[in-house]
Formats: C-alpha cells, structure tokens, sequence
C-alpha cells in the first residue's frame, strides 16, 4: 500500500483565491458576469480535455513505427484497431477497439522541447512569448478553458462552467508553468480548481461542506450576511451591492445545492462502474469528470495527476526520460487505455457522446531514438492527440509522421488548430475576440479549426478484428509493487538469463541452492500455504549460495519498507549448525546495471542479514523480517537508473572454503512483500 506522507488541505484554488467557508464567495464577487456570444457550430454542450501531462511517447501510442529499426520503434508491436489500415500500439488494444470513434491526428507539433512553455501553447494556442514559462503572470495568454467560461458558460451551472481536476499542472509541487489560469483576460476568469484524490474511501472536496461548518450554520451565516447588506443599502444608497450579490448567491449555491455537492459525490457510483475506470487517481477523475458534466459543467480539464513520491524523478508522469517500455507497460498505458475507453463507452451508453468533445493530448511527444537509460526524451517537433465525441467523425487519422516519428510529413498541426476546433464546436466563433482589463482587442485564435475532422458520422463504414489483446494490458493495481507476495495462485519461477522481461520472481540456481514454488503443507507441525522455498542441492557442482528476486514496477524516490516471513528446516543439527557457519541470509534492495535487467547482473543498494530460525518437532514459528530503506538525494532528483530490484539472497561466507553440507536444508519463505511508504515534499526543489 502507498502511504503518502505529505497532502496540501488546499482544495481549490484560483488565481491565489482559496476556498474555505463562503470561500467561493469571493470568487464569484470577483468576476464580471459571463457575457454571451452568438453560437457557431455548437454540437459540444460540454467538454472533457484529458492533459496527458509530461507528454506521451508517440511510438508507443498512437503512432506505431514498425518498420523502423528498433531503437526507433521500440520494443513494442502495431496491432490493428477496429479500422481496416489504421493500427496502435499492442499498449492500447482497448483503444483500438474503440478506434471508430476517434479522430486522431499524428502531425501536432510545437517544435518546442521545453514542458512549459510547449504546455502554454497546448493550452492557450498561442505560443508562449514571456520571459518565464515557469511561472504563471498575468501576460500569458488566457487558458483555453477561461474563453469558455467567460463567453460559453454553463447555462445549468455557471459556477462550474470551466473546471480543473485533480490539480493544476506542477512539473514539480513548487513550480506551476504558464497558461493555467485568466492571463491576459484576467484572473477572475480562472477555472474552478479542485484539488483531491477521489480513488480515496475519504474524499470530500472542502468548502461543499466545510470543515466545522454545517449547512444549517452555512443558512444562518447567509440570513446575517443578508440583513447586514440591507442596512448598508439604506445607509449609502448604493447599487453596489446588488450586483456583489447576484456573483454571491452563486457561489452560495454552488456551496449548498445538492446537485453541486452530489456530482463531487463519486461514491454514490456503482461498484462495477468505478471498476470500469480503474481504482486509481486518473481513472476516478475522468469518472468524476463525466459526473460533473452531467450534473451541469459546461467544460472539465484532467490533469494527468502527479504519484506520491514523484517529485523530479526520472520519470514523473508522462516524462519517461529512463525506462520509457517498463514504465508505459507496468503504469502509463494500463491506467490511460482503461480510463478512456471507459469513459468514451460510458458517455455513448449514457447518450452524451454526441454532445460531449473529449480531447486527449499531451504537451509534446518523445524522441524518436530511445537513450542509453532505456527513456525517451522531449520531442515537440511532432506528436498524437485523439478527439472524440460531439461533432468527430471516428475511424481516420489526420496528418502524418516521417518514418521514424521524427516530424510531420503531411498536414502540419499547431495547438492554435486544436483551440479553434474545441471553441467552434463549443458554438464561439473562434475568430472572435475578447477585450483584456486594458481594454484591447485580442483574438481568440490566428488558426482555423480541423473541419476535415468533423462530420455527423464515422469517416469510413469499414470495420474489421481488432488484434489488441486485453490481457496483454491488465488494469493497472497501484498497491501492486511486486507481483505474487503470498506465492499464491499459477506461480511461475522465470530463470535470470532470459532475454525478455518478464514480470514476477526470477532466480539464480547455479550455486548450492536452487529455488522453487512449494505447494501448500506442512512445515513441522505448521500448515503453510504454497510458498517459495530454498532447497540446498548436494548434487551443484559449484556454490555460491543463490537468490530470488523480481523488479520493482516504476520505482519513485522515498522510502521503502520490505518483509518477509521467513523459517527454515534441517534434517539434522548437524546440517543446521553447517549451514549457519557456512551461508549468511539477507533480505536485499538492488538496482539492475544492464538494461537486460537480469537479476545476475546487480548492485546491492540495501540489505539486511538475518539469522534464520528452525523448525522442529515441537514447534514451528515463521520469522519476521524487514528492511526500511530511504532511496532520496538532495535535491530530491533521485534515479534509479536501469531499475530497482529486490529478493532474498544466500550468500556463502567469503572464509568459507568448502560450501557442502552434510544433509538437506531448506529455507521456506512464506510471504516477501513491499510497502511505498511516501516521500515529505522538499519545498526547496525547483527543477
């Protein structure tokens, strides 16, 4: 289980303006009421953009190079989609069974390499002109979703008009890049920010019932206010207050209004259905998205949320800069492939598809040659985004990739496309303009919208097999560090030297002792379930001792914490006393230091020895042993490098001529596990 050590209590957040209480009071008190504009296209009553943020590789998602050589294409296959000739990689076969109702383009590009201002352009469409993309001013551009809530707000809610969930984008806790909030429109027209982890049994969004704060005491504070207003009324004679409280009854609507508090109420969904999205962070909040939507927001924004412990790693979110197929494999893929499709089907089972846009991009792609960590880099020059929904014609991609995924060969896209699309089908004509608190005159867009992806039906009628396979992507668990810590169920003991990577324990038996996956029995008077168990081998040649170890899946930097259960047996005190004087015991911490990741090819990073103990005719007690080990740096950039690894290790004792013994051991062990337990937030890290 991962424990996160540090949580922000701040919930939402705009422009510097917290809620808490009536919070939202002050909010609403801040911004000029939404102005109409004449619709154009109009089929999106409501959109869900989906921020891949850190940016997704485009070979190994929606732009498979199988012909490439394999430092290009990787090390994944094309399978094909639901649409005859277009094909995704073998990490979205959900996806691609879905393909009909997307319209992907393959040519975005921003030719720019940096998270934040690439990010400003893909949010704004505007390309970043500032000094500093790493920070929010009030000269960006307005985000894309502060045009809608000003021009294109909810008529059902206007308080939710433009949403973000589950954070804003942090390329770390303490740096927030441009383009999130008003800009250049101004900070009143920021989007309604919400912070939390709906995945959490306990999530509740502050301010819908705020902390010691109850709704009866909400209405009374509400009845004071009111008499307080009326008696300033009679006294200055001023009109003041009547537009105050037209923005201030929003908001207090917004706080009290069972409809607002019961579209943040996530637990009310069937279990089946939160299954469906998958239990974790992102996968709750695009559910949690299409609950909003359909409860009154007019726009919700997904980040892809940070992971606890992921501040400035190798590899935060999309950012796979090592280990780029273990981490799309174990984390990346699984949870997008599961979430996506689950709420592309969700929304058409419901009959919202066809007025709800769903977009998916992310800021840039990745290199087109991988590097020597196994990672891809920054790559603006071209990269995938999806649409789907209200007024997307499904099954064709737009724009092409040269052959190795390197730059757009054919139909050029820019994020301003993108903008002008998302706002002509939102019904604002994108050639419009919008006047800054200086009272200039600014467009929307310098782009035209992609008419070629619209239309009242899919591009082709054409289907066919989709080859994906589901169970080559199972759903991501986030509690899953290592697989099979009971040795429960099919176990499967892989040797070290094989050349793939495969997933669960791998052993090295060329020593004294070999390994194996005991059925369930008896060990002395002590039932035991199937577990792992040491035997010593008299017939080995050679002896070093042995071990069982596996990968850990997408390691962060913080500390961790391993155990196991662990007991041994000896035919006779004899062989017990050899093997004690002969052979030392450790639980082990390692990292990999060839990228074939074979557990022979290791470096020790943390042990613990222990000594262990014997079953006998009498009594038979398992031995419980553990490691905590902090994996930090500091300035909290902590690498892992090929991989991080851990298993239980025999090692013969380097004063120790003759490794035989006189008669069989065996060492039985019955659970080996992992625990996250977090990292504290450095506020010092500004990478």
């Amino acid at each position: 289980m991962s424990i996160q050590l540090y949580d922000r209590r701040e919930l939402l957040r705009v422009g510097g303006l917290t809620l808490g209480g009536l919070g939202l009071a002050d909010l609403v008190k801040a911004s000029p009421q939404p102005a109409q504009l004449g619709a154009s296209f109009g089929r999106a009553k409501n959109i869900i953009f989906l921020y891949l943020c850190g940016g997704p590789p485009q070979h190994e998602t929606f732009d498979p190079k199988p012909d490439a050589p394999v430092e290009i294409r990787g090390p994944f296959k094309p399978i094909q989609t639901n649409i005859p000739g277009i094909q995704f990689s073998e990490l979205l076969p959900r996806t691609a069974a879905i393909a009909d109702k997307l319209a992907v383009i393959r040519s975005m590009s921003t030719d720019d390499n940096i998270h934040s201002s690439s990010g400003h352009w893909v949010l704004t469409g505007y390309k970043y002109q500032g000094s500093n993309a790493r920070t929010i001013q009030t000269s960006d551009w307005p985000f894309y979703g502060s045009i809608i809530k000003r021009y294109k707000p909810s008529a059902r809610m206007p308080g939710l008009s433009s949403v973000v969930i589950p954070d804003y984008v942090r390329q770390n806790e303490n740096v927030t890049p441009a383009g999130q909030l008003g800009g250049l429109m101004g900070t009143q027209w920021a989007p309604e920010h919400f912070v939390g982890d709906p995945s959490r049994r306990d999530y509740k969004i502050e301010g819908f019932e705020p902390i010691g704060v109850t709704l009866g005491r909400m209405r009374d504070r509400r009845s004071l206010q009111a008499k307080l207003e009326d008696r300033l009324r009679d006294v200055e004679g001023s009109k003041l207050l009547d537009t105050v409280n037209s923005y201030q009854q929003q908001a207090f609507e917004l706080l009290t209004s069972g409809k607002a508090r019961n579209a943040f109420n996530i637990q009310e969904e069937p279990e089946h259905v939160r299954n469906r999205y998958g239990r974790n962070r992102w996968g709750q909040c695009v559910l949690l998205a299409r609950r909003l939507i359909e409860s009154g927001a007019r726009l919700v924004h997904v980040n892809w949320p940070r992971e606890p412990g992921d501040n400035a790693a190798d590899n935060p979110l999309w950012d796979t800069h090592a280990q780029n197929a273990d981490r799309l494999e174990d984390v990346l893929c699984p949870i997008f492939d599961v979430g996506y499709t689950a709420l592309i089907e969700d929304l058409e089972q419901r009959g919202l598809l066809d007025e709800t846009l769903v977009v998916a991009i992310g800021e840039f792609g990745r290199t087109p040659k991988i590097n020597p960590k196994g990672g891809r880099d920054h790559w603006g020059p071209v990269f995938s985004a999806s649409l789907a929904g209200a007024g997307i014609s499904g099954g064709q991609v737009y724009g092409e990739s040269d052959s190795q995924g390197a730059y757009a060969l054919a139909d050029k896209v820019d994020p301003g496309h993108l903008t002008s699309t998302i706002f002509h089908l939102a019904g604002l004509d994108y050639q419009g303009t919008f006047t800054d608190p200086t009272g200039r005159e600014l467009a929307f867009s310098k782009q035209p919208a992609l008419f070629k992806l619209l239309g009242d039906a899919a591009a082709t009628s054409q289907r066919c097999e989709c080859t994906g396979d589901v169970a080559r992507v199972p759903d991501y668990d986030e509690d899953m560090m290592i697989r099979q810590s009971s040795f429960e169920g099919k176990q499967v003991l892989h040797p070290y030297h094989v050349p793939s990577r495969p997933k669960g324990w791998r052993f090295i038996n060329t020593g004294t002792f070999s390994a194996e996956v005991k059925e369930a029995g008896r060990v002395g008077k002590m039932a035991v379930d199937q577990h792992l168990m040491f035997r010593y081998d008299k017939n080995a040649l050679s002896g070093t001792g042995g071990l069982v170890g596996q990968e850990v899946r997408s390691p962060f930097p913080g500390t961790y914490r391993l155990f196991a259960k662990i007991i041994a047996e000896a035919k006779t005190e004899q062989a017990q006393k050899e093997l004690l004087e002969k052979y030392s015991f450790h639980l082990v911490f390692f990292e990999f230091t060839e990228a074939a990741k074979t557990i022979d090819k290791r470096k020790v990073t943390g042990e613990v020895a222990f000594v262990p103990e014997f079953a006998t005719a009498d009594t038979a007690k398992p031995q419980f042993v553990e490691i905590t080990k902090a994996f930090m740096s500091g300035g909290g950039n902590f690498s892992f490098g090929l991989g991080m690894g851990v298993g239980v290790e025999i090692r013969q004792k380097a004063e120790v001529d003759e490794p035989w013994l006189s008669n069989g051991v065996q060492l039985h062990v019955l659970t080996l596990d992992l625990e996250f337990l977090g990292k504290e937030r450095n506020p010092d890290i500004t990478v």
